[in-house]
């Protein structure tokens, strides 16, 4: 296809690739150790592991489509998302998640909010979103006048980056996990000492291997490549109707004839009738 941009091989992914760490999430044993690691502790059993779950209030507000979503069986919450390309919403988007979370959680008619599950939005980042050289970023509301003093509201946002430098203030494994997240390969692998990080990477290679996986891994990436090439027609279309419309506007105040302004522009008398409703 021409100007098709390369994909790029399946066994050639790092986990900062969308596709992949939905895949390899998919299982919960996997989910389960590495939210044990991002946590620094041992994660009760994952009851509820989805992929790519969309979470919508109404048909008339905009749906978003999770990562990956979890519940353990304490009923605590985790989305989990994958970021490999730096934008500027990322605070407001993740603001956005949690609050379609906790509003999906509450049954109609059930006045009780102390019944929300306590739920973590973490965003793992290919990049430093906030500059300050730290692997890891936790935000939980906090008393402006009362710096010790936190809104136990049950809501934690943690933003994880590759690109951390405070490697004495956080844990071996969770660097560790980071690297291997940038760089999914044997020898990122097996320099670490965490078996959750060894079964991670046994995970990843299994994924990698799998011929099921690699048909979806082309299915999905035609289909965004279908959707981007549509989006930039639709663009495209979008700007010739508007630069249209600016010419026959000018036309006009150069007090030009429609007769004129057809025979100029090429535009049919329903298109010109469409640009002065």
């Amino acid at each position: 296809m021409k100007n098709e941009p390369k994909r790029k091989p399946l066994n050639e992914l790092n986990l900062t690739n969308r596709f992949l760490f939905d895949v390899v999430m998919e299982d919960p044993k996997t989910h389960q150790d590495v939210l044990s690691i991002i946590f620094g502790k041992e994660i009760s059993m994952i009851v509820q592991n989805e992929t790519e779950k969309e979470a919508r209030l109404s048909p008339l507000i905009r749906s978003i489509r999770m990562d990956v979503f979890a519940v353990d069986d304490e009923q605590s919450v985790y989305n989990t998302e994958m970021q490999d390309e730096r934008k500027n919403d990322l605070a407001k988007r993740s603001r956005y998640y949690q609050a379609l979370i906790d509003t999906s959680l509450l049954e109609p008619g059930v006045p009780n909010y102390n019944a929300l599950n306590t739920s973590y939005i973490i965003v793992i980042m290919s990049f430093d979103l906030f500059g300050y050289g730290k692997y890891r970023y936790t935000f939980l509301p906090q008393c402006q006048e009362v710096p010790e003093l936190c809104l136990e509201d049950g809501s934690m946002r943690i933003f994880l980056s590759t690109e951390g430098k405070n490697d004495d203030e956080v844990s071996e494994e969770l660097v560790d996990f980071l690297h291997y997240i940038k760089n999914s390969t044997d020898a990122v692998a097996e320099k670490s000492h965490s078996a959750r990080i060894h079964r991670l990477h046994q995970r990843v290679c299994k994924v990698k291997a799998s011929e099921k996986v690699g048909v979806r891994y082309m299915q999905a990436w035609e289909e965004r490549y279908y959707d981007r090439e549509e989006g930039r027609i639709e663009g495209r279309i979008e700007g010739l109707r508007q630069a249209k419309q600016e010419l026959v506007a000018n036309m006009r105040r150069e007090g030009l004839s429609d007769e004129l302004i057809l025979r100029v522009t090429k535009l049919t008398k329903e298109e010109l009738e469409k640009i002065n409703e």
